[in-house]
């Protein structure tokens, strides 16, 4: 059985039409044993936008395997379909498409008037298709989700979750890993045009192998991806990026940050976490998207990255140098997490002292500490500078909000 556990957060990015937050939700899970890394909002009702077309192509593998279709069927094109808007492969009325040029093109192009043509085949209308859709993500576990069309294009009834995304991708790996090396392709020609896969992380980022993009105004900018490294496999998703690169962005955090947790596991050192913070949302989008665009001047005061009117007593400067590992005085520390980029380390330690689970965080020294593991580097987030007392009292609350925490004693410093 699939274990789904939860740990919740809010993000909010930038908002329109709908707000952010609104739109917003991630969902990160260990495909092997189910356990879920990270979730925030994760059964909150989304708009899919091109995710949708992960179900239709769920409906051509499975009637490919059952022999309902081969891989060279012609499937005809209709006005209907033809009549598509962009993203498409402007297929006109008559036409017909190759099985296996149409799995490519939902892929590839996201193509709309090829995901009508796929509805069409299997019934006489797209709605009829969608209701089909709806009953077999019910028959997956998809309890979230109701398909209004083949698409993915704007329907207000249209809605999913990102836990219900992720299964459904966990469904794909698992019922059709003899149909997975096409989620991995980057382009694919039609007609003597070829497509690029809108999909950035595939190609790009070690490990990541599919699945898909998707967006709509309503919606922002969702992806789900798979990657594997190491006999260890993710699946992550995110919608409601506020742009392409933030969202990628966002997801290259998740999935780096997990697979550095599962490596640390295996070793036996608590060294990285997923869990983000739960308030101060606007602050952490402010790092990370200053990271992003490399305007870190703008977001952060290098001389008082903690919270309150005091500067903290250790201070990050934000530049292109190296930063040599800090370190710590001979006090009690807490760490919050481990993160790929200092801004978020940096975001974190400044939301949780927000979140007023001890009044010793405002107060603490805020330290995104430099560390290599296993070749990648990563930012230890920790407070330091407490005494016994307020270490115990802060973990113990934060444990209680399901947020990690674990104490540094000072000769580990």
């Amino acid at each position: 059985m699939f274990r789904w556990l939860v740990l919740v957060g809010v993000l909010v990015l930038a908002a329109a039409p709908a707000s952010a937050s609104d739109r917003y939700a991630v969902f990160v899970a260990d495909m092997h044993s189910g356990e879920v890394l990270h979730a925030r909002s994760a059964d909150a009702a989304r708009h899919p936008a091109s995710l949708t077309k992960l179900m239709t192509l769920y409906r051509v593998f499975e009637a490919l395997d059952a022999g309902e279709l081969a891989l060279d069927t012609e499937l005809s094109v209709s006005a209907e379909a033809a009549s598509r808007p962009a993203s498409h492969l402007g297929l006109a009325e008559g036409e017909t498409i190759r099985v296996e040029d149409a799995i490519r093109a939902l892929i590839v192009q996201s193509a709309n008037d090829v995901a009508v043509v796929v509805a069409e085949h299997f019934a006489d209308t797209e709605a009829e298709f969608a209701a089909d859709m709806t009953a077999r993500a019910q028959a997956l576990g998809l309890t979230g989700t109701v398909f209004k069309n083949a698409s993915g294009l704007h329907h207000r009834e249209q809605r999913t979750t990102a836990r219900d995304m992720a299964r459904l991708a966990f469904a794909l790996r698992r019922d059709f890993p003899h149909y997975a090396d096409y989620f991995a392709e980057t382009r694919f020609t039609w007609r003597g045009t070829t497509h690029h896969t809108h999909h950035t992380l595939v190609g790009s980022m070690e490990g990541v192998d599919g699945l898909k993009t998707g967006y709509i105004r309503a919606s922002g900018f969702n992806v789900a991806v798979t990657a594997e490294r190491n006999d260890r496999a993710l699946i992550a998703i995110v919608m409601g990026g506020a742009t392409p690169a933030v969202r990628d962005s966002h997801a290259r955090e998740l999935i780096e940050a997990a697979f550095a947790s599962l490596v640390a596991r295996d070793q036996g050192r608590l060294l990285a976490t997923l869990n983000s913070p739960r308030l101060n949302p606007v602050r952490e989008q402010q790092l990370l998207t200053a990271e992003l665009t490399g305007d870190m001047a703008e977001a952060v005061n290098p001389v008082a990255v903690g919270s309150g009117d005091t500067p903290p007593a250790v201070q990050v400067v934000f530049d292109d140098e190296p930063v040599a590992p800090l370190t710590l005085p001979r006090t009690w520390s807490i760490q919050v997490g481990a993160y790929t980029s200092q801004a978020a380390a940096l975001a974190r330690l400044e939301t949780v002292a927000e979140t007023g689970v001890h009044d010793g965080l405002r107060e603490a020294e805020h330290v995104a500490e430099a560390l290599d593991a296993d070749g990648r580097q990563l930012w230890r987030a920790r407070f330091s500078g407490l005494d016994p007392d307020a270490v115990r009292q802060a973990c113990q609350r934060l444990e209680a909000r399901s947020e990690p925490c674990f104490t540094v004693a000072p000769e580990r410093g």
